[in-house]
């Protein structure tokens, strides 16, 4: 089942094989340009639901997250002295 969205905006229902695997819809693949072979990051939380989000980029917002809260927690100790 597809919705009519915005260019950039994808809704639809997906089913799960006996495997457990899902065919993310060509319209996606297209939109965020998901190619064989390429890596997802699959996240999970039980009372939130999941999000697939690409990997390459999650490394670089992972590292950017690192660092901030590294520098904040310096700040914080360099503010208690």
């Amino acid at each position: 089942m597809k919705l009519k969205l915005p260019r950039d905006q994808f809704l639809s229902t997906v089913r799960v094989g006996d495997k457990g695997q899902i065919v993310i819809p060509k319209e996606v693949r297209e939109l965020f340009e998901i190619e064989p072979g390429d890596n997802l990051l699959l996240m999970a939380d039980k009372k939130k639901g999941i999000a697939i989000v690409a990997f390459d980029g999650m490394i670089d917002f992972m590292d950017e997250s690192i660092r901030q809260a590294r520098k904040a927690q310096e700040e914080q100790k360099e503010g208690k002295q």
